[in-house]
């Protein structure tokens, strides 16, 4: 297959975490060693990653109650040191990440979001990682993202890349439940195909979404003329398996629109 000359890579929260609700190091490890070999193949990688209230909840463990300053709390110092472990994780590699926080607004206002779009732009032309997040400690619950799968969407249409991978604790999108046995993985998703009766709307255990939102985001990412590729980011290598022979790889794929 022809390789993509720039992806967006968004992993959930319960990629990075932990099952006590820690971060979990080593599989940002891993993920960062996948998007170092892919920017080694000439390949711009945008990451929209979550994580900030897992990592802040591990470091105030202090703080036992989920409400909405808690939360706040967490992002607020979960994001300092999410940001740090992913720059230290990539100057092994020689290279610079760099932090953008945004909110929906920056998406709505035409100057805020060609704002945005020229420092991605600036930052991916000087090799720099984008590593971008919702900022979860301004939000309002009115204009909140429904999820980072949303907000995965968004960036994907407005840096015009050819593919975006959605890194879930699944391999893609099953027939029904994926641990329900006769559940089969729907490896291929065209256009006209209508699979949403098979997706529930369970929500993940960590995140704000679920199943149902990452296929509302890749179908209409893939209506615009984007693949969309939707792998269990806890499996070895998946990310460049998904990219390098996708035909083979554990993963539901999305297929654009060609209109």
């Amino acid at each position: 297959m022809k390789q993509p000359k720039r992806i967006a890579v968004k992993v959930g929260s319960n990629v990075l975490t932990r099952p006590d609700g820690r971060l979990d190091l080593a599989r940002m490890a891993a993920l960062v060693d996948q998007i170092a070999e892919l920017r080694h193949r000439g390949i711009e990688v945008l990451l929209i990653s979550s994580g900030a209230v897992a990592s802040g909840r591990g470091a105030l463990p202090m703080l036992k109650d989920e409400s909405v300053t808690s939360r706040q709390l967490f992002a607020a110092v979960g994001q300092a040191k999410l940001i740090e472990h992913y720059y230290d994780l990539f100057q092994e590699y020689g290279i610079t990440v760099g932090q953008i926080l945004t909110t929906k607004e920056n998406f709505i206002n035409e100057t805020l979001h060609s704002n945005q779009m020229r420092c991605m732009k600036a930052m991916l032309d000087n090799g720099v990682v984008p590593v971008i997040n919702e900022n979860d400690t301004v939000s309002v619950e009115e204009l909140m993202f429904t999820d980072n799968d949303e907000l995965s969407g968004l960036v994907a249409r407005m840096m015009k890349v050819e593919i975006l991978v959605i890194l879930s604790n699944v391999d893609g999108v099953f027939t029904g439940n994926p641990d329900e046995p006769g559940s089969e993985l729907i490896h291929d998703v065209y256009p006209d195909d209508d699979y949403s009766k098979c997706v529930s709307g369970t929500k993940s255990k960590y995140g704000r979404g679920g199943m149902m939102t990452k296929m509302k985001t890749a179908l209409g990412v893939a209506a615009d003329g984007i693949e969309v590729r939707i792998a269990n980011g806890r499996r070895q290598d998946v990310l460049i398996d998904v990219l390098s022979d996708p035909e083979n790889a554990r993963c539901t794929r999305f297929h654009a629109s060609k209109k």
